[in-house]
């Protein structure tokens, strides 16, 4: 589904050029919009009836819960939940910073789960919130994401899929040509920027 996903993207002008600060802090010229995407229904179930059905199958237990950080993977990962027959849970940001479980939700030791994004650059959201998982005693199964940007680079340990992988590149802000040019730089992510 690759070429289509990103023609997907393309199609509602979620596939963005320019000079952008992504969630992990990297600058690029690429950014992916999920929301232009995911703001249609019928295209939130295709995407995520089509990752769900990419998850790794054969020996793994089957999937209780799908887990998703707010805000970039809570329509997809719903989605997903709901093609699998599964429960759907988000994790957000407390005061710190760090990643938890609020609004009531809970996790039972020994459940399965998956970890759904939108966008995976670095991991760095979806590490965390395996990480939270397992203290919880939750055997995470596998991860998923719409796009991959990492080039298929990103090792969380546990097997991984996505619906497109880009090999977009991505600066630190010092390392950054467009920074360095003077181009001014967008944060259109749901986080703001520190």
């Amino acid at each position: 589904m690759s070429d289509s996903t990103l023609q997907i993207f393309r199609e509602t002008r979620a596939y963005l050029k320019g000079h952008f600060r992504l969630t992990s802090g990297l600058h690029s010229s690429e950014y992916l919009q999920s929301a232009l995407v995911l703001q249609h229904p019928d295209l939130a179930e295709r995407l995520g009836r089509a990752l769900a059905e990419s998850m790794p199958k054969g020996q793994a237990p089957k999937v209780q819960i799908v887990v998703s950080p707010a805000l970039g993977g809570l329509i997809i990962g719903h989605e997903v939940a709901r093609a699998m027959g599964a429960r759907f849970l988000f994790t957000e940001r407390d005061a710190e910073g760090k990643m938890t479980l609020r609004r009531g939700f809970f996790l039972t030791p020994g459940e399965t789960a998956v970890v759904v994004e939108d966008v995976v650059t670095t991991g760095g959201s979806t590490r965390e919130v395996i990480e939270l998982l397992r203290a919880a005693g939750v055997q995470v199964v596998a991860v998923g994401s719409i796009i991959d940007r990492s080039g298929g680079r990103v090792d969380l340990g546990v097997p991984r899929v996505a619906l497109a992988t880009l090999d977009a590149v991505a600066w630190t802000p010092e390392e950054c040509p467009l920074c360095k040019q003077g181009l001014p730089v967008e944060k259109p992510g749901s986080r703001a920027a520190a």
